[in-house]
C-alpha cells in the first residue's frame, strides 16, 4: 500500500491537504480534509483500464463555488428537515433554511464545508484516513457539543470502509452519510442511465412537493421503485409515476432497507463491467440520480448535466425527527453514534 500527501489550498486560513492511497491492485483513492471529500476513485474495467468513477474537481475553488456535495461527508443531519426547525425535549431549535424553506444536509456550513484534522494509519494490507472535528453547541442551530470522526479505510481487496462516530454532551440529532456521485462508465464517458441497480427494499418514502417525506411508506410492488431483482435507472427517468416526475424525472428518494445483511446493494455498468457492492448497518439509503445537476460548470473537462452521477447515501431517515414511526436519529447525551458502510469494487 502506498500513500502520498500534498497541500492543495486554504480555507478560512486553514490548510487543505489531499491524500492519495494506492493499493497493490492499482486502485487509487484521493480524499481531502475539506469536508472529508473523496475527489477520485480509480478502478479497472473488465479490460484492466484504470479510470476515475466518481464526480469531483481538481481545485478547492471549484468545490467552494460549484459542488453539489460531490464526495463530501454530510452532517450534522443528512437530508431535509421540514421548515428548518425541530423540537426536542420541549425546546424548538431553529436551523438554517438553505433549501426552499427547509434545512438541507447540515445547513450553510455543514460538515461538507469544514476543514477537518486528519491522521494517517498504515497497516500491511490497508491504509486509513482518520478525520476529526468538534461541532460546537449551536453550530447551524443544533444543540450539543459533538465530537465526530470519519475514517476511510482502503484495502488491498479493492474495498473502502466508511466509519462514522460521534458523541455529544447534550441530547441532539445526528445522521451522517457520504455524498459521493458514482459513474461506473469511467472518466464520465456516459451518463448513469444504463446502470443497473439492485437492492432489497420493499418500501420507499413518499415525498411532498418540497421533497420532504410525507410519512407514508409506499410498497415498491408494480412500480419502477422495485429494485429487488435489478432495474436500469433509465426506467425511472422515463417513468410517468408522479414521484419520479416530482424529483425531476428520476430518483431522489429514501428507501427502507430490508433487514437482511446477506443482501447488499449493487450497482453495475454492463459496458465497462464495473460492479459496486454497498453494505451498511444503516436503515435506509437515499438514491439520488443527479436530477438537479446543472450545466453551468464543467467537471474535469466534461460539461455537467442531469444523470451524470448517482448517489447511494446510506443513512438514517431524512426528517425522522418529525415522524415518530421512522427509526430515530436522536442521540442521547454521552451515547456513541456509529454508522458503517463498505464499498467493494469488482468486475463482472
Amino acid at each position: 500500500m502506498k500513500i502520498s500527501e500534498s497541500v492543495v489550498g486554504q480555507h478560512d486560513g486553514q490548510t487543505i491537504v489531499a491524500h492519495t492511497i494506492e493499493n497493490a491492485a492499482g486502485m487509487q483513492v484521493t480524499s481531502i480534509n475539506y469536508g472529508c471529500t473523496i475527489t477520485k476513485i480509480v478502478v479497472p474495467d473488465r479490460r484492466g483500464i484504470l479510470e476515475n468513477i466518481v464526480l469531483g474537481f481538481d481545485t478547492i475553488e471549484e468545490y467552494q463555488a460549484n459542488s453539489p456535495y460531490f464526495g463530501s461527508v454530510i452532517g450534522r443531519h443528512a437530508g431535509r428537515i421540514a421548515g428548518g426547525r425541530f423540537e426536542l425535549d420541549g425546546r424548538t431549535y431553529e436551523l438554517a433554511q438553505n433549501n426552499i424553506g427547509n434545512h438541507l444536509h447540515g445547513g450553510l456550513k455543514g460538515f461538507d464545508r469544514t476543514v477537518w484534522d486528519v491522521d494517517v494509519v498504515q497497516e500491511k494490507d490497508s491504509v486509513s484516513l482518520c478525520y476529526r472535528y468538534e461541532s460546537k453547541d449551536g453550530e447551524e442551530g443544533y444543540p450539543g457539543n459533538v465530537r465526530v470522526s470519519v475514517t476511510y479505510t482502503v484495502t488491498n481487496a479493492n474495498e473502502i470502509f466508511l466509519n462514522y462516530e460521534g458523541i455529544s454532551d447534550a441530547r441532539t440529532i445526528l445522521n451522517m452519510t457520504n455524498h459521493t456521485y458514482f459513474n461506473l462508465s469511467g472518466d464520465l464517458k456516459r451518463t448513469i442511465e444504463d446502470h443497473t441497480l439492485m437492492m432489497k427494499s420493499d418500501y420507499f418514502l413518499e415525498l411532498n412537493e418540497r421533497l420532504i417525506p410525507t410519512g407514508e411508506m409506499i410498497h415498491v410492488d408494480h412500480t419502477v421503485f422495485n429494485f429487488r431483482e435489478g432495474r436500469r435507472i433509465q426506467e425511472g427517468v422515463v417513468s410517468e409515476h408522479p414521484q419520479n416526475i416530482l424529483v425531476g424525472n428520476g430518483y431522489d428518494h429514501p428507501f427502507m432497507l430490508n433487514n437482511d445483511q446477506s443482501a447488499p446493494i449493487s450497482l453495475y455498468d454492463e459496458e465497462s463491467g464495473r460492479l459496486l457492492v454497498v453494505e451498511t448497518n444503516q436503515p435506509a439509503v437515499v438514491l439520488y440520480t443527479g436530477t438537479q445537476l446543472g450545466n453551468d460548470y464543467s467537471i474535469r473537462g466534461r460539461k455537467s448535466q442531469k444523470y451524470l452521477g448517482l448517489c447511494l447515501e446510506t443513512q438514517g431517515v431524512p426528517d425522522a425527527i418529525h415522524h415518530s414511526h421512522f427509526p430515530s436519529t436522536v442521540v442521547e447525551k454521552g451515547q456513541m453514534y456509529r454508522s458503517e458502510t463498505k464499498w467493494s469494487f469488482k468486475i463482472k
